[in-house]
């Protein structure tokens, strides 16, 4: 396998080497919301070769960071997941989320949101509450649907809808605008940028616990 090296005796160095490759950030994003088929990856990457995503996998597999599990009857196939390696990951993988949103700016043409990523940025935006509550929200982006569940001060986030959501917020992009603060739910709501179907103080609720640093890069 040829794979970066620095030089370098550096801890840094060396997660670079482990994960420093085109692609394999987002490989392991995905792996953060659940065990993957080789196919789901794919599906997820809309834009990587076949060939590129054999390769990255098989050096996150050789580096300890996930592993190839077959799955029990009735079902069939492999899944790639985690190790408990590649899992200690996930405060780095989150923050650094958190830092790229400041400058996300226009969609860009061939830009997707996918329900991995979406639910990532659940997870990287949450704020806990200060006080116990329960509120389950369903976000909708054309054919994708994520949810996120509130649970005292504990986030259950994933792919799919809700059975009884409390609030399901249908929009696009837009919701970068809301979530930064720099588009208000009254204005999102009144001029149609975002749809929702429940109370609107618990779209106003959601920005609340789910927020995007409006710093801009420098």
């Amino acid at each position: 396998m040829t794979k970066r090296a620095y030089g370098q005796y550096c801890g840094l160095a060396r997660a670079l080497e482990l994960v420093g490759e085109k692609w394999a950030l987002l490989i392991l994003r995905d792996l953060f919301v659940g065990p993957r088929r080789f196919s789901d990856l794919h599906r997820g990457l809309p834009k990587i070769s076949t060939n590129i995503l054999a390769s990255r996998l098989r050096e996150l597999e050789e580096g300890g960071l996930i592993r190839r599990r077959v799955l029990p009857r009735p079902a069939s196939g492999v899944v790639y997941e985690l190790t408990e390696y590649g899992a200690d990951l996930e405060d780095t993988l989150l923050s650094l989320g958190r830092w790229g949103a400041r400058s996300l700016g226009v969609v860009g043409v061939g830009e997707v949101a996918t329900e991995d990523s979406l639910v990532m940025a659940l997870r990287a935006t949450f704020r806990p509450p200060a006080q116990p509550e329960r509120i389950g929200f369903e976000l909708r982006f054309a054919d994708t649907v994520v949810h996120a569940v509130v649970e005292d001060d504990q986030l259950r986030a994933g792919t799919g809808g809700l059975d009884r959501p409390d609030l399901v917020i249908i929009t696009g992009p837009e919701i970068r605008d809301l979530m930064s603060g720099e588009l208000s739910p009254d204005d999102a709501v009144a001029s149609g940028r975002v749809r929702i179907d429940g109370d609107l103080k618990l779209l106003k609720r959601f920005v609340e616990l789910f927020v995007i640093d409006p710093s801009p890069r420098p």
